[in-house]
């Protein structure tokens, strides 16, 4: 019983650690987006994406059929919800893509144009109507929209030159 028991907590650990080595970097990406950290230098991601990992591996359970990546994305964005106060407290360090956007804002975009969730399961992951999540999308694309209309830092001099 006991060897039989000890063989399926192997089996897991092994389906676990393939898991993360298929997804991990995506999930990393995601949580860097939502804590608007550069890529080179996003710690507070990857311990946001730990935690949610370590709470995935302790319910994983891949016989019933659950799926790993939903459940660590929902456990990542939770995660983020509620602890959202701090990165917008150090949005002055941020300087990611996304750091223009407040934390809720970053949430709604990260899952529904990166991660492709629909609007409805973004509502009821953040607790907040459907109609409320498509308003902070619309708004958090124009203000990326309007990030990259604005003033561009034009070619060097020798650049431009050296351009026919």
């Amino acid at each position: 019983m006991r060897e039989r028991q000890t063989e399926r907590q192997r089996r897991g650990a092994r389906e676990f650690e393939a898991f993360v080595a298929g997804a991990g970097g995506r999930l990393l990406h995601a949580a860097t987006l939502l804590t608007a950290e550069p890529p080179e230098d996003n710690e507070r991601a990857r311990q946001l994406l730990t935690a949610a990992l370590a709470r995935t591996y302790a319910r994983w359970d891949p016989e019933h059929g659950e799926d790993p990546y939903d459940r660590t994305r929902q456990e990542l964005a939770a995660r983020f919800a509620r602890t959202a106060w701090r990165y917008h407290r150090h949005r002055d360090r941020a300087a990611g893509v996304l750091a223009r956007l407040t934390p809720q804002e970053r949430l709604v975009l990260v899952l529904r144009l990166y991660e492709g969730v629909a609007e409805e399961q973004v509502a009821a992951l953040i607790g907040l109507p459907a109609e409320r999540v498509r308003v902070i999308c619309t708004r958090a694309i124009a203000t990326m929209r309007s990030a990259r209309a604005g003033p561009r830092n034009p070619l060097p001099r020798a650049t431009a030159e050296g351009v026919s």
